[in-house]
């Protein structure tokens, strides 16, 4: 199976549609701020992997620019807004990545294999996110205790993934039978891994 075209109309409603559920998910925790105007708790973050896995390239998009539109309502835009945009555009995109081109399985959940694979996934993203923006907030603005940013973005990036992406993903896929947008060629026909 092959990712199908989508219309240049599809995509941008698909891209639209993904940003309203990211700002109904991350506005009401917004005020739970760690450092106010820097981070805060982000259950979000659960939505990377949705948004890679199922949506690709536009689940990326989405997810950044949501990230985006809400570092401007709460008055949050800063010069590292900028990595933050990279960071939450990559986020979604290695999980799209992994599971849609590298892995040698098609995504499913159904083994321990496969749910330790994804949480390998997690952490990787999660360290690439952290290495990205933490450099950006600690030389714009050293006044924020850079190690306690590099803690909560590895938490969030992590915590939520793990504890409520996992169960999301596993609805989706084998409850409403949502497919990974990209499947490999060299995938294995059997998705019992």
């Amino acid at each position: 199976m092959k990712c199908e075209k989508r219309s240049p109309l599809r995509m941008i409603l698909t891209v639209v549609t993904l940003i309203a559920a990211y700002l109904i998910v991350s506005v009401p925790f917004k005020v739970m701020e760690i450092i106010p105007g820097f981070t805060d708790i982000r259950p979000v973050s659960m939505l990377q992997p949705v948004y890679g896995i199922f949506f690709g390239i536009p689940g990326s998009l989405a997810f950044a620019v949501g990230n985006l539109i809400t570092d401007i309502l709460f008055d949050s835009l800063r010069w590292s807004s900028i990595a933050g945009f990279i960071a939450n555009f990559l986020g979604p995109f290695c999980f799209y990545l992994y599971w849609g081109k590298l892995s040698r399985t098609p995504f499913a959940l159904k083994t321990m294999k496969n749910i330790l694979r994804h949480v390998a996934v997690i952490v990787v993203v999660a360290l690439m996110e952290a290495s990205i923006i933490t450099p950006s907030v600690a030389i714009s603005y050293p006044e924020v205790d850079f190690g306690l940013f590099f803690g909560m973005v590895m938490i969030n990036s992590v915590a939520f993934p793990i504890l409520l992406g996992i169960p999301l993903l596993i609805v989706m896929s084998e409850e409403l039978g949502l497919k990974a947008l990209t499947v490999n060629k060299g995938h294995r026909k059997d998705s019992r891994e």
